[in-house]
């Protein structure tokens, strides 16, 4: 039998499988017949090498938090000697054809470079534009320092493109980037949206009905994710409009999470707010389903504007209505299934949520638009055909698919209509209102 192709990713920020778009990913190419291996930090009580579902994962333990321009340097170069030791040693296991590297940061380009002396072919795929990243976290900068730091990311995004034999670009807005600022002809870029694989994740039965609207937050806590906005969300509804039917969970972790507790208990929040800390399947699953509306609150920023976030899919993906600030891309995946707000409006923002929550036929409605949209136009299985085939031409491979074992959790029959109404209206403490017969 012949020797299946072999690609080795590289994630820094996230550990995999938790990093859900990579591990998409790797399961896409190891159903195409790949063998996959990834490199990537641990997450607690991680081992340091560990086969999960065919795919072998190499974890090192993650660098200190950084801060400062030092602390990011360390960082970036102890996660890259790492990296690099570890990619060695799957060499010596299985000597790999394809190399991906996954960014922030975008360091990764000098590995790929000592690798193509193998005739490994290089592999971009980026989740981030670290150049808008920098400038919506600290704005245009004005001293020869800013300025430095600003001219030094935009380097290593032109020497990631110079060196990439191909690009895999999150959406259309960084298709173009790649194209006008990398310098790389179109057939070289392949957009691959992080949509979600909507034969896992849909709605699962909640509990009986609660006595409060569930609001919901899923995602990263970082200074530029606008996770405080939540909070002052809730203040609005809370402690301005009288609301004590409302509560909010935040699923997720990040840099911000400590002082994101610190502010919902200096805004008396803390009998309304729930901090789930990391979230995994399961609980991603419950606490979407049981929600009434899912809330992305990312501002508009150079970045923002033309990132897709995997949060307004992965709520449209469960039948959640959502609240949005209006920018370019969020509009492109939400489509009509969302409410969109102007940047920084708390007022309108609390505005939406509770339009949502007092009107249940437009909560059904727009529940009903999310799920179809969602399926129709970026289910994660076109998304990886478009995947796989960068590595089918690349490496030109002609292996055979593997048909992934199907399962069939408590979903709720997304086809019964009346089935779907009952779920959408069962939230809540309204549920008992619109309670249909069977």
């Amino acid at each position: 039998m012949a020797e299946r192709p072999h690609v080795l990713v590289i994630v820094q920020n996230l550990p995999v499988p938790l990093d859900r778009r990579v591990w998409l990913e790797c399961r896409a190419l190891r159903d195409a017949g790949f063998e996959v291996s990834v490199i990537c930090p641990k997450g607690p009580g991680d081992p340091s090498y560990a086969v999960i579902d065919d795919i072998h994962l190499y974890k090192y333990r993650p660098a200190p938090q950084a801060t400062g321009l030092l602390g990011y340097a360390v960082e970036f170069g102890y996660s890259w000697l790492r990296t690099a030791h570890l990619s060695r040693r799957v060499w010596r296991r299985a000597p790999f054809q394809a190399l991906q590297a996954c960014n922030p940061p975008d360091t990764y380009w000098a590995l790929a470079k000592l690798w193509k002396r193998r005739n490994v072919r290089f592999v971009f795929d980026q989740h981030d534009l670290n150049p808008e990243l920098f400038l919506s976290r600290f704005g245009e900068p004005q001293g020869w320092g800013g300025r430095a730091q600003l001219a030094g990311l935009r380097w290593l995004e032109r020497r990631t493109y110079a060196t990439s034999d191909h690009v895999i670009s999150t959406n259309e807005s960084y298709q173009q980037i790649a194209v006008e600022r990398g310098g790389l002809a179109p057939e070289d870029v392949t957009v691959v949206r992080s949509g979600p694989d909507t034969t896992v994740m849909r709605p699962i039965h909640p509990p009986e009905g609660s006595s409060r609207h569930s609001l919901v937050y899923l995602g990263i806590m970082g200074p530029q994710d606008g996770v405080d906005t939540v909070l002052e969300v809730m203040e609005e509804l809370v402690h301005r409009r009288g609301r004590s039917d409302v509560e909010a969970t935040l699923l997720g972790f990040g840099d911000c999470l400590g002082d994101l507790r610190l502010q919902s208990r200096r805004l008396g929040l803390d009998d309304f707010v729930t901090f789930t800390g990391r979230a995994g399947p399961d609980m991603i699953a419950e606490h979407l389903s049981e929600a009434s509306v899912g809330l992305c609150p990312d501002r508009k920023t150079p970045l923002a504007d033309v990132s897709t976030m995997n949060k307004t899919m992965e709520y449209m993906a469960y039948a959640l209505p959502s609240v949005c600030f209006d920018l370019k891309e969020t509009r492109v995946s939400g489509g009509d299934s969302c409410l969109y707000v102007d940047s920084g409006d708390v007022v309108a923002f609390a505005d939406a949520v509770e339009r949502l929550l007092d009107d249940p036929e437009l909560r059904l409605e727009m529940s009903r638009r999310a799920r179809r949209r969602v399926s129709l136009a970026l289910d994660w299985k076109p998304q990886s055909s478009a995947y796989v085939s960068v590595y089918d031409r690349l490496l030109r491979t002609d292996v055979q698919r593997l048909v992934p074992a199907s399962t069939e959790p408590r979903y709720v029959e997304l086809g019964d209509e009346g089935e779907f109404r009952r779920f959408v209206l069962s939230k809540g403490p309204q549920a008992a209102d619109h309670a249909v017969s069977a």
